[in-house]
Parts: structure tokens; C-alpha cells; sequence
């Protein structure tokens, strides 16, 4: 039986691979939006719900199935009927009551009323015929949005899909960032001469390693695009697989591919003012940068478990989720990191995949559970 602690990264794992929709060559179309007569269930409690944002009038959910849910409280959610899609959503954005949400097969869906209603904006089903068959990103998920402006705006995915809009999202186009003329081979190597960056359980009794397919990373393939965020300076930063992050100072005009000093996949960016940015993911891992960039420092996270999603708190403080029912929180930049647990009505702790704060005190969290509400304590988990 693996550990405790494989088991926990195993979760975080799990999660990324279901955005991923694991194996990736192997996805297979689905309905561009569900029959009338069926019956949804109740996602706000049971379905895997993976993103939030905050529009003017109310919060918005999505997840998978297509299923996308609102509320002006962020305490009662209903479902939204009618969305154009049955593809997992994995992310939203919002700008004012203008919403764009992405997902699994290309999908982007828009909305201009706050998320009650819905309209299908892109979908790249994949296509094994012709030459799109030999083309990587066709039909693979994309796994971030950013909008900048009600017309400006960014979506990521696999195989280093970057997408840019210029007219609220009525047309679509991949921006080439140059990462495949990086040295992948350097990558790799990086990897292999840190077995904690590979994810090796080093002096484990149970010798529990992360396997390629976990890594979510084709030899072939350029590297996942996970997470984009926008500084207070106007900067972008683009984190994803094996350390790998992506800027640009000029609002996404061009890209530089730089290297975190950890070779795990990141799976989340927040943005706050001038050149700050602060990636997390694999593992527990959790890295901040003053200068876009250019030089990281290592946060103390005191855990281990996967971080999936973030939300920026005043004052440098942010709340990370992740797998197990993990919360950390931090109340500005020069405070440490406190653990809490989620539990849900069930006794349950899910693995976390998305977190809106409210107020420093409340944050509203999604996941495989559906969405619920979270009041973090000022203790250290174990006090």
C-alpha cells in the first residue's frame, strides 16, 4: 500500500489529470450541448466544479459537463440550463458582467448578462483525419482564461496553446511564444539530476515515484500551458509543466520562456502589484518573485499536497487550495502561511480546485464536491 503522503499527491494528481482528460490521445468528441429531457445533477454538492470568478452582479462556477453555476449571495447556487457545451469547463473570467469560460475540447463559451445565459464562441473538437491529425493542440483542452478588457484577453492549454482575442472573443488566435525551439532535452535533464523535482519520494519506505503519464507530459509534446495572471504592472506571467513559465512586458505582444528553480509542474499564478507574481502546485510547492521573474524565493508552504488554485488577500496575502481539503492562507506579504482543513457536511475533504475570497475571513471553495462555503480560523492546523 503506498503512504499517507503518495496517496496525497496522488489526489492533487488525479485532479490535474481530469483536466487533462487523461489519456489526451484518446478524447472522444462530445455533444455540443445537452438533450432538453436530461437530467443534470446537482452540481452544487456533487459534480466536480473546477473554477470561480466574481462578476458585477454575482459569482460565477463551472465545471464539468459543461455545468455552470451563479449566485448573488455566494451562499445559494443554482444552475444555469441551457449552456452551449457538455465539455468540462475548467476555468472562468469575467470583466464587469462579460464572462468567458474554457475547457475540454477547445471549448470557449461567453456570456453578457453575468453568467445567465450563454453562447458558444469556440470549440475545436479533435479530429484524427486530414492534417489536423498532426496537430498536437487540436482538440486539447484549454485550462486557463485571462481577460484583460471587455475585448482583450488570453486563454492557455495544453501543448502550449495560447490563445489571444482582440474582439471579445469573436475570433481566436494562437500566439506562437517559441517554446518549441527550447531545449526540452535540458528540461528533462534537470529533472533526472533532482529526484524531488521529478517527484521521487527520496528515503521513502514505499519508494513511490510520479510515473511519465503522471508528469502530463508527452515526449513530443511542448509543455503545458496551466495558469495566466496579469501584474499590477501590466505584466503577464504563464506557468505550467516542469517548472516551465512564460512573460511578457508588453502585454502579451511577446513572450520570454524562463525556468523556476523546481522542476514539478505549476498549477496556478496570482498577480499582484508592480513585478510581484507567486506560482504553487506539485507537491506543496509554492515560489514568489518581486521582479517578473527573474529571481524566486521559496515559500514555506509546511505541507506536500498539490496546490490547484489561488486568490490574492490584501497586502501580498493570498489563500491556496488544494488536494485533501488543504487552505493555506497568509494575511499580507510578511506573514507565513497557516494550514487549515476543509471539511465538508459529509465529514468529507475533497481534493479543492478553486477559491474566491470574499474578505480576508471568508472564501467561498469549489472541487470535487461540488462548491461550499470556508471560514479559515487564525490557528495552524494541529494547534
Amino acid at each position: 500500500m503506498p503512504s499517507k503522503r503518495a496517496m496525497s499527491v496522488t489526489a492533487a494528481t488525479l485532479l490535474a489529470t481530469m483536466l487533462l482528460s487523461v489519456p489526451l490521445w484518446a478524447q472522444e468528441p462530445v455533444e455540443a450541448a445537452p438533450p432538453s429531457s436530461e437530467q443534470m445533477p446537482l452540481a452544487a454538492t456533487r459534480s466536480l466544479i473546477l473554477d470561480i470568478t466574481e462578476t458585477a452582479s454575482r459569482a460565477v462556477a463551472v465545471g464539468e459537463r459543461g455545468e455552470v453555476l451563479v449566485s448573488e449571495s455566494r451562499t445559494d447556487w443554482r444552475q444555469v440550463a441551457d449552456v452551449p457545451t457538455r465539455s468540462t469547463l475548467t476555468a472562468v473570467s469575467a470583466v464587469g458582467d462579460l464572462v468567458w469560460a474554457v475547457g475540454h475540447d477547445g471549448t470557449i463559451i461567453h456570456s453578457t448578462d453575468g453568467g445567465l445565459t450563454w453562447v458558444s464562441q469556440r470549440r475545436d473538437v479533435l479530429d484524427t483525419s486530414g492534417e489536423a491529425a498532426f496537430d498536437p493542440r487540436q482538440g486539447m483542452p484549454l485550462l486557463d482564461i485571462l481577460m484583460l478588457s471587455p475585448s482583450h484577453g488570453f486563454a492557455v492549454g495544453a501543448y502550449s496553446q495560447l490563445l489571444r482575442t482582440d474582439d471579445a472573443g469573436a475570433t481566436w488566435t494562437f500566439v506562437p511564444t517559441g517554446a518549441s525551439e527550447a531545449n526540452d532535452d535540458s528540461a528533462a535533464a534537470d529533472i533526472a539530476a533532482d529526484p524531488v523535482a521529478a517527484g521521487e519520494e527520496v528515503g521513502d519506505e514505499d519508494n513511490w515515484t510520479f510515473s511519465e503519464d503522471d508528469l502530463a507530459m508527452d515526449d513530443i509534446a511542448e509543455p503545458h500551458m496551466n495558469a495566466i495572471a496579469r501584474t499590477g504592472s501590466g505584466a503577464l506571467m504563464i506557468v505550467g509543466e516542469r517548472g516551465t513559465a512564460f512573460r511578457s512586458r508588453d502585454a502579451g505582444v511577446s513572450w520570454e520562456r524562463i525556468k523556476l528553480p523546481y522542476g514539478g509542474s505549476m498549477f496556478g499564478v496570482l498577480g499582484y502589484e508592480g513585478d510581484h507574481v507567486l506560482a504553487f502546485g506539485m507537491r506543496g510547492h509554492a515560489f514568489e518573485s518581486h521582479d517578473l521573474g527573474s529571481t524566486w524565493q521559496e515559500i514555506d508552504t509546511g505541507t506536500d499536497l498539490g496546490l490547484m488554485a489561488g486568490a490574492t488577500l490584501g497586502e501580498g496575502g493570498f489563500a491556496l487550495v488544494g488536494a485533501n481539503g488543504i487552505v493555506l492562507t497568509r494575511s499580507d506579504a510578511s506573514s507565513a502561511p497557516i494550514s487549515h482543513l476543509y471539511t465538508n457536511a459529509a465529514q468529507e475533504t475533497p481534493v479543492l480546485a478553486g477559491v474566491l475570497a470574499r474578505s480576508n475571513r471568508s472564501l467561498v471553495v469549489t472541487g470535487e464536491k461540488g462548491v461550499d462555503g470556508f471560514t479559515p480560523d487564525n490557528k495552524k492546523q494541529g494547534d
